[in-house]
């Protein structure tokens, strides 16, 4: 007997790999409360390592705006301070598609006394859940451990909430 015919199509997995830098302190890190989250996995950056990521969407202040054709494709972020950010992605091997997120608000209080965050320059946390509802994934768990989640979403009223 075979199963009878959905009538949704099947999500696609989740698939975000994070490579972070070690220097980041874990417990200021947005996104310390996804590690064990099914489809996110983490990876420690070493300055003698090589990083295979495949071929993936890398979330990117220089790349393309993000659009729906984006949809299904594997999801890298660079969790580092902004400055670092080229260093980190030096180490990486693979096919990388840039793409930037549009003008979003911050609820993460910056205060940098020794470099300026970029204008749009969002936690990785923040990022990571704009990047996923805007691909039509919105993950509101992903924002649950998060101190400025509800924050995050009341600034930022166009992104969708609910898949």
């Amino acid at each position: 007997m075979q199963p009878a015919p959905s009538s949704t199509p099947a999500l696609r997995v989740l698939d975000v790999l994070i490579l972070r830098d070690p220097r980041e302190s874990a417990a200021k890190c947005s996104l310390t409360p996804l590690r064990g989250h099914p489809g996110i996995r983490f990876l420690s950056w070493k300055h003698d390592r090589r990083f295979d990521v495949g071929t993936r969407v890398l979330l990117h202040a220089d790349g393309e705006e993000i659009t729906p054709a984006d949809a299904g494709r594997p999801l890298l972020l660079i969790d580092c301070a902004w400055r670092r950010v080229p260093t980190l992605l030096a180490t990486c091997d693979g096919e990388l598609a840039l793409r930037r997120l549009p003008r979003l608000v911050t609820a993460y209080p910056r205060r940098s006394r020794t470099f300026q965050d970029p204008e749009q320059g969002l936690a990785s946390v923040e990022a990571l859940y704009a990047a996923l509802a805007l691909l039509g994934r919105p993950s509101p768990e992903l924002l649950e451990g998060y101190r400025f989640g509800l924050e995050f979403l009341r600034l930022n009223p166009g992104l969708p909430q609910r898949g």
